[in-house]
Order: structure tokens, then sequence, then C-alpha cells
């Protein structure tokens, strides 16, 4: 199901033909009526990327300008070519995306207006203490001695430094949006709400009722507040930062499409937070996901399949004999392709063997291409030395210069590799001119096409992922557990994590006597000793 959605999805977006439009509208409709099945069974929630950095979504590569295929044969200068198309159900699907998009973010604004609310009371309440006694009853207060000036600076320091621990803690800018409550975090909340609270309580009966004249125990009563609330922030840091720090599980992802796969050690965290952690290091430690890689065992399917061609010649009113003799004949051709298909294995060695061999002629040419590029423009630089110094040619006029000369072997390899929806042209030229500017080699510019890197390393046009469902049989606020079995699921793949626990090491110790290491050389007329 997820390689019928990725090929499908892909030739959405793709623009080519009308062919391809309709299969790709017939893929998805097979792939909504399928998930919709399959969601009966499981539980399913969402988590969405952070808005500090958003993922491009489905709609935003459909919307956006389609990179000409042959830019490499026809390209001299900066040019391009777009195609937009949109039907109804595209509209109605970006309109159900706004209206997601909207309730999220309402969502994450209510709860940072929450905590700010909760802040502000904290911060404010010792100081309301403080002042009350002096707004009510100004007259029969004690004076405040020495003693209680010095608690006024403790007050004063305390606070200070409460504000800034709660500004390092809680109010950083979020990774991402949770299904789920944080319940490590509504807990500290409660308490804290329910700790000043009783505070109030205690300080309106026997403070305020009975209009306290010991102004001195007042600003002691501040004090205690303020240092309890330090230590409620150092228990916040042990449960939100210290409790996850040392491992206990080791998670095993796995892409559905391609089976790329790393390990990750956690520690004691919940579903949805470890699916977070997941994620963040899945864009940089997975390689970009390439749909056009998968594409090869279609086509070799495919063609198997278009062996098995089976006529019937006298039609559906044919007699019995005719009948018979079909059926005879469709037998011997299955079983003929049932041959074909047993040394289908050579067909695949000689497809790999030369299409490792197109690789390295293309890269071959790639390589000497961009050498003669990157030689021409020291040349240019050179000769530019000596002119003027307001002749002095810009970067980006650089790349745009040099790039028509390498830009059909460019294309060719990046044909070749199956990477040509990866790399725009203009991306190209930007990386050109940033390479030029910080002096680098051609080989430091050529890494980028040689290796396939990770999905950071592209634009997040081509990332094709605005949120993940995260699909679970086990609550996602409950911890991880040995076997713990939960689904990341995007638009075209799926990662698949496994938990298992790290095992309990037993260490023993051998005590081995320095005595033992000594040895006696017996000393033969036979040997050469």
């Amino acid at each position: 199901m997820d390689t019928e959605s990725t090929y499908s999805g892909y030739s959405y977006y793709s623009g080519r033909s009308r062919g391809s439009h309709r299969h790709g509208e017939h893929s998805r409709d097979r792939h909504k009526s399928r998930s919709k099945e399959s969601s009966r069974s499981e539980k399913s929630v969402t988590i969405n990327a952070s808005p500090a950095e958003p993922l491009l979504g489905e709609q935003s590569v459909r919307g956006e300008e389609v990179q000409d295929d042959n830019w490499g044969e026809t390209t001299t200068a900066v040019t391009g070519t777009s195609e937009h198309s949109l039907s109804q159900e595209d509209i109605v699907r970006i309109s159900k995306d706004l209206d997601d998009s909207v309730g999220l973010d309402c969502k994450r604004y209510l709860n940072v207006a929450l905590s700010v609310i909760l802040g502000l009371v904290v911060l404010l309440t010792p100081l309301a203490f403080l002042i009350l006694p002096h707004l009510l009853w100004p007259d029969r207060l004690r004076a405040c001695g020495t003693a209680c000036e010095g608690l006024f600076i403790s007050v004063a320091f305390k606070l200070l430094i409460l504000l800034l621990a709660v500004w390092a803690l809680f109010f950083r800018p979020p990774r991402a949006g949770l299904p789920r409550i944080f319940v490590f975090r509504a807990l500290l909340a409660t308490l804290v709400l329910l700790f000043v609270l009783s505070y109030w309580l205690f300080y309106g009966i026997r403070i305020l009722d009975s209009q306290d004249e010991d102004y001195q125990g007042i600003v002691q009563y501040a004090v205690s507040l303020v240092d309890a609330l330090l230590f409620i922030h150092y228990l916040a840091i042990v449960l939100l930062e210290l409790r996850q720090l040392q491992p206990f599980f080791s998670l095993c992802v796995t892409r559905s499409t391609d089976g790329a796969t790393q390990h990750y050690n956690l520690g004691q965290l919940s579903i949805q937070r470890a699916a977070v952690v997941i994620l963040e290091n899945y864009y940089k430690d997975f390689p970009v996901h390439n749909p056009a890689m998968l594409t090869a065992s279609k086509s070799r399917t495919a063609k198997h399949l278009a062996g098995l061609k089976v006529y019937n010649v006298d039609g559906p009113g044919g007699n019995n004999a005719a009948a018979g003799i079909a059926q005879s004949q469709s037998r011997a051709m299955i079983a003929a392709a049932a041959r074909r298909r047993d040394s289908s294995h050579n067909e695949l060695y000689y497809e790999e063997a030369e299409h490792q061999r197109r690789v390295r002629k293309r890269r071959a040419r790639l390589v000497v291409a961009v050498e003669e590029a990157f030689t021409h423009i020291c040349r240019m630089q050179e000769e530019e030395q000596k002119k003027a110094s307001g002749d002095v040619m810009d970067p980006r006029e650089a790349a745009q210069a040099i790039f028509p000369s390498m830009a059909r072997a460019l294309q060719k390899y990046l044909r070749t590799t199956r990477q040509q929806h990866l790399h725009s042209m203009e991306s190209i030229q930007q990386h050109l001119a940033f390479c030029i500017t910080n002096n680098m080699t051609p080989k430091a510019f050529l890494e980028s096409y040689l290796t396939t890197g990770p999905t950071l390393q592209y634009g997040k046009d081509r990332w094709l992922a605005r949120q993940w469902t995260l699909i679970s049989e086990a609550s996602v606020t409950s911890g991880l557990k040995d076997g713990t079995i939960f689904l990341l699921k995007c638009i075209d793949f799926s990662l698949v994590v496994t938990t298992k626990k790290i095992p309990y090491i037993q260490l023993a110790e051998e005590f081995i006597d320095p005595k033992s290491h000594k040895f006696v050389l017996r000393l033969q007329s036979e040997t050469s000793v």
C-alpha cells in the first residue's frame, strides 16, 4: 500500500501527461479506501511540524513551479518552465489543510497564553504578599528592621533567578505539536497552581482577616513561597530533562519503502515524545526518500506480466472443443512464462551491470566537465584581478557563466541516478555560487550530487511531508516498554519503530596474579635458539 501511494503521489505532481495524472488519481483512491479500512482497527494521532520550521505539504509541491526536465539540454541562462493545475479536489484538500493549521495555531497560542498567565501569577504572588499590608493597614504595621530589609534583597534575587530559570526551561520554541498533553508538564502546572492557591488561602485567613501587624513575619512568609517555587522548578528539571538522559531502550527505525534502518537509544519517554525524537533524527540521519528508485522493480514485474496474454479466438459463443483448445494454449503460455521467470535473475544481473557502467560513464564525464568549468572560473578571476576594481565579477554572475558548460553532463548523471527531481536548476546554481564564494574545489561541489545526502540537505519542498500520523495500539501518553511497536506515517511512506529494552549488564572481576606472567626458555641443540 505504501509503494502504491508513493508511485501515485509522484505521478500526480510530475505533470508530464494526462495518463499519468489519471493513474495517480486512481492509485490515490485505492490508497484512501485501504487506509480507511485499516484505520478502523488502529489508533492514530497526528504529530505536526513546528511552526518555526514548517514542512511544506502536498499542496505546496503541487502548486510550485515544475522544473523542466530538459534544462540541461537547452539552458543558456537562468530560465524555467512552470505548469499550474488545480482541480476541485485539490482546492477542497488545501482548504481543509488550512483549517487544520489554523486550529493547531489556535491551540498552540492558547497553551502559550495559559503558560504566561500562570507564570505571571506565580511571580506576582510574593510581591502581592509584600504590598497588600502597606495598602490595607499601613498604620498598624510594625517597623521593619535590618533583618527584614535583608529579606527584601533575598526575595528580589530569588525572584530574578526564578524568572530566568522559568524562561530557560519552559519558554522555548516548540519543536513539534504533540497529539496529546504532556503528562509531566501538566502535572507540574497543576502542582504549582494548587500550591499558589493554598498559599493565598492561608494568607487570606491568617493575615488579611486578622490584619497581622508583624510585617517581618509576612516577609518571611513570602520568602518561604519563593523557596518552595525554586524547589518545584528543580523538580521540573528532574522530570522533564534529567529523567530521560539515561538510555533504557533501543529503538529500531525502518523505512517501509526501501528498508533504510537506524537505531537510537532513548530513555524513559512516552510514545509521542519518542516519536518526536525519532522524527528530529530522521531528517539528519536517513538518506532522502527517492521514489524513483522503486520504479525499477515495478517495470520488471510489468514486463513479465505483459507476456501473459490469453486470447479467445472463437469468442464467448464458441463450442466446447474450441474452448478446450484455448485453455490448453493458455496453459502452455503460462508455463512458458513461468520458465522465463525462472531465468529472470540473469536479466536482473545484466540490468544492474549495465546501469553501473552507465553511472560510471556519466560520473566521469561530469567530473571532467566540472573541473574544466572551475579551471575556467579561476582563469576569469585572474583576468578580472588585472582590470579595474569596479569590474570584479560577482559569484552569482560567475556561476551563471559556467553553469551551461556543465549542465548537460550534470543532467545526464542525475537522470541516470534518478535524482533529477531532487535538484532544481536554481538550487544547483545557488550551490555553485556558494562554492565559488568560499573558494571550494570541484570535488566539494560534486559531493552533493555524487552521494545521496540526508533529507535536510535538500530543499523543504523535497521533503514531501507536512504532518506525520502516529499509529499505536497503546496510548501515546504511556511510556516505552519492551516490545512496543508503533508507526509514523507520512504521505509516501511510513517509519516502523520497534522497541527493545537494553539488557542489564553484570560485570565480574577476576584477579590475575602478576607472578603468573613468568616464562621459562628451554634451549635445545636442534633449534636455532
